[in-house]
């Protein structure tokens, strides 16, 4: 919504309710108080005015029906488990989930695609296309709770994403319910397709400001042949580790998982539950290969890291290879049991992803923040999290002095503000300062073009 736009307090909700063809609509506090922020953990202003269940694109279509005739604003949600407040819903808006849209459509073996809905939980996909003999390559860390919607909604990567790419990479096309209840296709079926604009392109990543994604036609890949083999490779610190994913690409290896877990975070997660790695460095970099060739391929990468000064394990068991990838899924874990936490996700150039490294150490030690940091190491995504003490009401300002510190600093490198948790509400107030005056304004006059009322989740990205 537009700033300063007037929401109608006095929209009959009984109407819409009404009008749903399978959803429900819910006033209860105890709903509203759980779905007006995410894991962000910011606090909107005011309360929503509802929320709504979908069921169905039908249910969609009259909810944005009636949303734009009595101009209330949509936040549309999946599971709530973002990291940029992109699903905040503050005063008089409606929280319009989607996570009762579970179902696959069709799971084609020959055509190698998925047709979902939203609320699909991520790993439920890929399990499914497991069963059949295929891979749903996106993975990110919330793969076993957050729902297909908001993986299309931020653009969602997570640790496979060096060698099999982001969502956007797996979405052949969409279905999209726009801000006025009509409802638009997207791309296409097939293993190639060019016709006018990437409409799909457009949709995913833009966080529910542009329209409500109710269906996703996603690529799958064939399974890799052999088993899996598994790097563990222990640092004297970050910043040796760093160098390694250079080295790797310089050699033309391509890991499927490709992680760095620095000095903060490996204490962390030693001082949870005891660890098992090669030798006694202060920072980790896993990494996993797929493939005909994996085991040559790590053992390879075991040699590089060996005259890079660090001490490895390679191995091709299974168990072994979820016990040492674990310390990676379990990082944010332990730094929960540190204190409060504010995750953060930007990308710098490979060929910087050291200095990145060594900026923040300088930037944690200049504000006084502790600051523990893991990275999809392959494309130098890195995931610092600032923690603070639990008993603070909000974000402190020295936390939020750090975290503008660092996306300055990542910008300065040549790199963005996010890899794949998105904008939200989060890093509005740094997006400008990427894009510049003249592509801000490109966005504005597409959001104007497809939302001009201003009600799709407002206050988001722009």
């Amino acid at each position: 919504m537009n700033e300063g736009t007037c929401v109608d307090d006095k929209a009959p909700v009984a109407e819409l309710a009404d009008r749903l063809v399978d959803g429900e609509v819910s006033t209860e506090h105890d709903v509203l108080a759980a779905q007006r922020t995410d894991e962000a953990y910011l606090t909107p202003s005011g309360w929503p005015l509802c929320s709504v269940y979908a069921r169905s694109t039908a249910d969609v279509v009259e909810t944005m029906r009636w949303a734009a005739r009595h101009r209330v604003p949509v936040v549309p949600r999946g599971a709530g488990t973002g990291l940029a407040g992109g699903a905040l819903a503050g005063d008089g808006a409606l929280v319009l989930s989607l996570e009762r849209m579970m179902a696959v459509r069709e799971l084609s073996v020959d055509d190698r695609l998925a047709v979902v809905e939203p609320g699909v939980i991520t790993a439920d996909l890929a399990r499914a296309a497991d069963e059949r003999g295929l891979m749903y390559p996106v993975d990110p860390g919330s793969a076993s709770r957050s729902t297909l919607g908001g993986n299309l909604a931020t653009n969602a990567g997570g640790f496979r994403c060096f060698k099999y790419g982001v969502t956007r990479e797996s979405v052949l096309g969409l279905e999209v319910v726009l801000a006025d209840g009509r409802v638009v296709t997207t791309g296409h079926r097939t293993t190639k397709g060019v016709s006018g604009y990437d409409l799909t392109g457009l949709f995913v990543g833009s966080e529910g400001t542009l329209g409500v994604i109710t269906g996703a036609t996603l690529r799958l890949r064939s399974k890799a042949a052999g088993p899996r083999a598994t790097v563990a490779a222990c640092f004297p610190d970050a910043a040796a580790a760093a160098r390694a994913p250079l080295e790797l690409a310089r050699a033309g290896l391509l890991p499927s998982f490709l992680e760095l877990i620095d000095e903060v975070t490996l204490r962390a997660v030693r001082a949870w539950q005891p660890l098992d790695l090669p030798g006694d460095g202060e920072a980790l970099l896993l990494a996993e290969f797929d493939g005909a060739d994996a085991g040559g391929a790590a053992a390879r990468m075991g040699q590089l890291c060996g005259t890079l000064d660090a001490a490895v394990t390679v191995t091709t068991d299974e168990e072994e290879s979820e016990r040492l990838l674990s310390v990676r899924r379990h990082a944010l874990g332990a730094l929960e049991r540190m204190g409060r936490t504010m995750v953060e996700d930007f990308v710098v150039p490979r060929s910087r992803l050291g200095d990145m490294l060594a900026e923040i150490r300088r930037i944690a030690a200049r504000h006084d923040v502790l600051i523990g940091t893991v990275a999809h190491a392959g494309d130098a995504n890195l995931h610092p999290t600032l923690l603070f003490d639990r008993g603070e009401p909000e974000i402190p300002a020295r936390v939020w002095a750090a975290a503008d510190d660092m996306f300055r600093t990542a910008l300065r490198l040549g790199g963005t503000l996010t890899g794949e948790h998105g904008i939200g509400t989060l890093k509005r107030r740094w997006l400008r300062d990427e894009l510049g005056d003249d592509a801000t304004d490109v966005h504005r006059t597409i959001k104007n073009a497809l939302d001009p009322l201003g009600i799709m989740n407002p206050g988001k990205v722009l």
